[in-house]
């Protein structure tokens, strides 16, 4: 798929220019994109803007002051000169080019043209519509910042620089997307991150040739992903400024899209979705706990169903004292399609709470959890035990960090409890492994998935396990080849 990348230059002529952006951009048609044209010591000139994008009070302050060159100036042949040092903002660039004048007057900066001169001022007034900075409804914590990113891809980049306040932090913008133009900005930390990896994802972007990115980093996500059916996500997503700070200081690449809250981490490892900005804001031990509680409700949500499943099949496998474990009465429908129905109902209501006012949401989760399952229950068509261990797999699905993950895990419990249900514990066993390999198989932008066990590596896995105080925590990971290694100076001991 191509795009024509003809360049038009700005005319000498504002008529001619006039008429280009009427016809690319409907001057006179759409409401939102007017213009000014004012006489500046006998000499047009002509601004363009488009309303709701650009703020309104600066602008008047820039026409107010152009107007009154005329009672303070008479220089007629510094024209040029005189309206571009009249231009009271502190971002004003000159562009030759039509084609950059269109892009530019659509991102909700201002355009003046000046008769007789084949280039245009441009300067940067926009003002997104948009909410204030506030806390992530999926991140929340109870110690640290409330602030959290915003649709506003400028505020997004200030909220990043506000906690890194280097030199070297690096925030590059570009355009994708044919008809929306949408601006994607690169962040990274110049002398920490892998000039290759850099590289690579700005190559990955550059190569995306697509008519709107409406559905923002998620659409982008398709594009790095070389498997595009893979259920796992690939990328971390996070609206919390702080976290991806963090990342940044660790050598990764942070990738921020106009008009979406979250922004993506680049690389990043199956370990990555499962850590929280809480562990981080309490003490190494209690983050630690933290921790080892949120790995149990991960795998309770990964393969409590399937292996409850198996021991129902065969209670041989259960010892003595755990021979309670299994329904008493086995029904009228085999236990495991009990499992995916209870599991299809449980999705049914996350659904429905998404897409229910906030005002119904309680009487739709009482009309749920007493009218729908204890019903169920008495007519038999579901047993106690499957939904007690359903609720408990719903509940370790909702503590995973990562809602892409949790969903990935969601769709694999429903495959093993199926494998399980027709092939018993062989099925078990195949469905586990073939499970492993596959993350094993797994890369995120060329680092593989399941780093740092696999390649293996004893000191990042303490990392993994354990919340390391952060006095102790002296080097970066090695998995993203940071160009400097060290976070701090070693103490000899």
């Amino acid at each position: 798929m191509g795009f024509a990348n003809t360049k038009h230059p700005v005319s000498a002529k504002l008529i001619e220019n006039q008429q280009y952006l009427k016809e690319h951009l409907g001057i006179g048609l759409s409401f939102d994109v007017g213009f000014r044209e004012i006489i500046i010591l006998k000499k047009k000139v002509q601004l363009y803007y488009v309303t709701g994008l650009c703020d309104s009070i600066v602008f008047q302050e820039i026409l107010k002051v152009l107007i009154q060159i005329n009672d303070f100036e008479s220089n007629v042949k510094k024209i040029p000169e005189i309206i571009h040092n009249r231009l009271v903002h502190q971002q004003v660039t000159e562009v030759q080019s039509m084609d950059e004048v269109v892009d530019q007057l659509l991102s909700g900066l201002i355009i003046v043209f000046i008769d007789g001169e084949k280039y245009a001022y441009v300067v940067d007034v926009r003002s997104y519509p948009g909410r204030t900075p506030q806390e992530p409804d999926t991140e929340k914590v109870i110690r640290g910042s409330r602030d959290g990113y915003t649709e506003n891809i400028i505020q997004n980049t200030a909220l990043t620089r506000r906690r890194l306040r280097d030199e070297r932090l690096r925030l590059e913008m570009m355009k994708i997307g044919e008809r929306s133009k949408t601006d994607v900005c690169i962040s990274y930390l110049q002398d920490i991150a892998d000039d290759g990896l850099v590289e690579l994802i700005k190559e990955k972007l550059g190569s995306i040739e697509i008519d709107g990115i409406t559905m923002t980093d998620k659409t982008i996500e398709e594009y790095f992903i070389e498997n595009k059916w893979n259920n796992y996500p690939l990328v971390r997503y996070t609206e919390r400024p702080d976290v991806a700070a963090s990342h940044l200081l660790e050598g990764h690449v942070i990738v921020i899209v106009d008009t979406s809250p979250s922004v993506m981490i680049l690389p990043v490892t199956f370990f990555h979705h499962l850590q929280h900005a809480e562990e981080y804001r309490q003490a190494p031990i209690v983050g630690t706990f933290i921790r080892f509680i949120r790995f149990m409700a991960v795998l309770a949500s990964l393969y409590l169903m399937p292996f409850w499943l198996l021991l129902v099949i065969d209670p041989s496998l259960l010892p003595k004292q755990l021979s309670f474990i299994g329904p008493n009465e086995v029904g009228n429908i085999p236990i495991f399609v009990q499992i995916i129905v209870a599991g299809l109902g449980v999705e049914f209501l996350r659904m429905a709470a998404i897409h229910t006012p906030t005002p119904l949401s309680t009487s739709m989760g009482l009309i749920a959890a007493v009218l729908i399952g204890q019903i169920a229950i008495d007519v038999g068509f579901l047993s106690s035990e499957v939904i007690l261990y359903t609720s408990v797999s719903a509940i370790g699905s909702y503590v995973t960090p990562s809602y892409e993950l949790s969903i990935a895990n969601k769709l694999v419990s429903f495959a093993l409890v199926i494998v399980v249900g027709v092939f018993g514990i062989t099925g078990f066993i195949i469905g586990v492994v073939a499970h492993l390999l596959y993350l094993i198989h797994l890369k995120s932008i060329k680092v593989p998935y399941m780093w740092p066990f696999i390649p293996f590596n004893g000191k990042a896995i303490l990392h993994v396990i354990f919340r390391i105080p952060v006095p102790y925590t002296n080097t970066r990971p090695s998995f993203v080849h940071p160009k400097n290694v060290y976070r701090q100076p070693i103490k000899k001991s």
